[in-house]
């Protein structure tokens, strides 16, 4: 029922951000051209994302399970470090250069031509990078995460230890 749910919600995702316009590299840009060009229409996105979340997240923490049945762990700390700042960093330059980020990647990857195909693959490669060097943070379960997981089982926390071939998760 979970991968029901994730299948459902991934196909809702990608939809959104069709329709939205994120899959449109030259739309993304022109947005983020704040001196140039600039094409504000996504800042509705922003708002489309920001305005459920302000409701969903406080009626997530009163939640004890989710709506599969898993447990929800308790939220991690707010902590704000070189590693957050500088992920945040390569994630903007990255948005900024190519215009794509991992969601519209994934969605664009079917129609986008060798040059999406490409996007991916430096995707892949840097979340293998990062995990393989420990620049990545732990995930959910895993020994260092912040998320507060204690007690439950792999099954319950929606996690579990990373495969070696973290290609076979995608």
């Amino acid at each position: 029922m979970r991968y029901l749910f994730a299948l459902l919600a991934g196909s809702l995702f990608g939809l959104g951000l069709l329709v939205a316009g994120m899959t449109d590299t030259a739309k993304v840009q022109g947005f983020l051209d704040v001196f140039g060009a600039w094409d504000p229409t996504l800042m509705f996105v922003l708002g489309g994302a920001i305005i459920p979340m302000a409701i969903a997240w406080p009626l997530a923490e009163r939640r004890r399970t989710a709506f599969t049945g898993t447990r929800i762990p308790a939220q991690g700390d707010a902590l704000i470090d070189l590693r957050l700042i500088s992920g945040s960093a390569l994630f903007g330059l990255g948005w900024g250069l190519v215009g794509l980020c991992p969601g519209p990647a994934l969605a664009v990857a079917g129609f986008g031509g060798w040059q999406a195909l490409v996007f991916l693959a430096a995707l892949i490669a840097g979340m293998i990078l990062a995990r393989r060097t420990r620049l990545a943070a732990p995930l959910p379960g895993q020994a260092g995460s912040p998320c507060d997981v204690a007690g439950m089982t792999p099954a319950e926390s929606g996690t579990g230890p990373i495969p070696d071939t973290v290609l076979s998760d995608i």
